[in-house]
């Protein structure tokens, strides 16, 4: 029986001791863990490792947490949690914004952050594993094409559009129920429950950022509305394009 791979997890945080903490803690877990002190070390590792979690720190010298997730997010789609001693709404939207998929505030128990990035390890692997199951793997509407079981999205012009870990998720929930109104409640849910992130506004800041990548005109949508009191309406018609997969 082969050996089960461990979680790799890279901390970046300007603190030492809060780095040497959450590495002693997260490797009694079953996790591997490479150290970042700032931006510079981050993008050295990610030239020469895999890793499954990045827990990003906002407030360090030099370029900033959302900063970095900014840039980040305009190269890959790693799963990415930001830690902060920052704690109100306004940093949490500009982080979900900004692409990130979590936000934990410091002080903080470290177990509370062990269970966000198990919930979000959950959230990327059962997503693959659904995949895998769907029976129609590749969709078509308005002209793009998103191809769920290689977690692709092509545009009409064939250029791929990076996507996050929640952006995916998200059109994924529209591209499998479209033509009807969501709520927020049901999107959460069918988007694979972004249940560290409870307050209401998450679902419409994912909203905004996909807008942003498949609508002509964001300002404007005419491929994702909002309804007035009662949630988003997947307007395209969508047409599953593969044969049935067999379980």
């Amino acid at each position: 029986m082969s050996k089960q791979v461990k979680p790799h997890i890279l901390i970046v945080d300007d603190d030492r001791q809060i780095r040497t903490m959450l590495a002693r803690f997260l490797g009694e877990h079953a996790m591997r863990v490479t150290q970042a002190g700032d931006g510079e070390q981050m993008f050295k590792a990610l030239e020469t490792g895999r890793f499954d979690v990045i827990v990003l720190d906002v407030m360090m010298p030099g370029d900033d947490g959302f900063t970095l997730c900014r840039k980040l997010r305009s190269s890959n789609t790693i799963p990415l949690i930001l830690l902060t001693a920052r704690n109100s709404e306004t940093d949490r939207i500009v982080g979900l914004e900004l692409g990130a998929d979590d936000y934990v505030t410091k002080p903080f128990n470290p177990r509370e952050l062990l269970a966000r990035i198990r919930a979000l390890l959950r959230r990327v692997n059962g997503n693959m594993q659904a995949v895998e199951r769907l029976a129609s793997a590749v969709y078509q509407f308005a002209g793009w094409t998103l191809d769920t079981s290689r977690r692709s999205l092509i545009s009409p012009d064939g250029a791929l559009t990076d996507l996050t870990t929640g952006e995916f998720d998200l059109l994924v929930a529209f591209v499998e129920h479209p033509q009807r109104v969501l709520n927020r409640d049901q999107l959460l849910d069918l988007a694979r429950g972004r249940v560290s992130l409870a307050f209401d506004r998450s679902i419409d800041v994912q909203v905004s950022r996909l807008r942003r990548k498949i609508e002509l005109d964001p300002n404007a949508p005419a491929l994702i509305k909002t309804v007035r009191n009662g949630g988003y309406f997947f307007t395209a018609t969508v047409a599953a394009i593969t044969a049935a997969v067999t379980p």
